[in-house]
């Protein structure tokens, strides 16, 4: 026993040098049918179908391996595909919601053909969720002047406070700086749009010094009411969403809910009045009249005595 655990790999090896030789002698001499062959033939025959099952298993497992990492990276270039897709996908969405926007906004500058109207991007906004004072990329290249009212399709953004170079902060009605002249569209009732900083959390302002009487309610569409140098008459502020009386009695407030998106605005319209601007150049341009110029080139008469 000892020896057998001592030579086993020699022995095994013989073993086999032994049978395979023993099948090639057989397969030689297989024609023939004696008690030789017809042994052998007992012997080599379940060796030649295990190794033919051996060999068949091995190459099936070799194909499956093969076919199941062929499977994974045609995945890999398929979900590869699939995410370029979607990314394309994405930006055609953006695409289109923006030429949408920039359609609206060419909409909108058609129904006010009395006013210069510049288009711009959002570049820069204070932290927060809100817009209540941001900057675009146009200022005095593009026109864009302090106090010029700044427009979304939905309504009113705000006005211009500060223009450079080549941008422009705007101060949006949510700011507690804000005031707008306004009125109710459906009663013609007065007041005044306010930003409010506790009601701007909600993405809210207020409309102040109603009168006690006004008929305004909820849901009333607010407007400018043109009582202002700033912003023109008619242009959409908000909604009332509610109507409280002020403890004294004598007036009302609402609280208002901006047409405009204030979390997401990435394009404005600018508008300012042409007719206006081509007012201050005609007097800047004109000729002095004929008196004018009669009296600054007469020679003045000197006043006084000699000594």
């Amino acid at each position: 026993m000892k020896f057998f655990e001592t030579y086993k790999k020699q022995i095994f090896l013989l073993l086999i040098i032994f049978l395979a030789a023993l099948a090639f002698f057989t397969t030689g001499s297989r024609g023939g049918s004696g008690p030789l062959g017809s042994a052998a033939g007992f012997i080599v025959t379940p060796l030649e179908h295990l190794s033919s099952s051996i060999t068949s298993a091995v190459g099936q497992a070799i194909s499956s391996l093969t076919h199941e990492q062929d499977l994974a990276e045609e995945n890999e270039e398929l979900r590869a595909q699939v995410a370029l897709l979607e990314e394309e996908n994405h930006r055609l969405s953006l695409y289109e919601e923006e030429n949408e926007r920039l359609s609206s906004l060419l909409d909108l500058a058609q129904k006010y053909p009395a006013y210069e109207t510049t288009g711009a991007y959002v570049i820069a906004k204070d932290p927060g969720n809100w817009f209540d004072v941001f900057l675009i990329d146009a200022g005095w290249n593009k026109d864009v002047m302090t106090d010029m009212v700044v427009m979304a399709p939905e309504g009113v953004i705000g006005r211009i406070t500060e223009s450079g170079p080549i941008h422009s902060q705007v101060l949006s009605i949510l700011d507690s700086r804000s005031s707008v002249s306004a009125m109710s569209l459906r009663t013609g009732d007065l007041g005044v749009v306010r930003g409010d900083y506790t009601l701007m959390n909600d993405g809210l302002c207020r409309m102040e010094y109603i009168d006690a009487d006004s008929e305004i309610m909820t849901g009333d569409e607010i407007v400018t009411s043109g009582l202002s140098d700033i912003f023109p008459a008619g242009l959409t502020l908000g909604y009332v969403q509610e109507v409280v009386t002020d403890s004294n009695g004598l007036t009302k407030y609402a609280i208002i809910a901006p047409a405009v998106d204030f979390k997401h605005i990435s394009s404005v319209l600018v508008l300012s009045d042409q007719r206006l601007r081509q007012e201050g150049q005609t007097e800047s341009t004109l000729p002095p009249s004929s008196e004018d110029a009669d009296a600054s080139s007469a020679p003045q008469e000197q006043g006084g005595d000699d000594a």
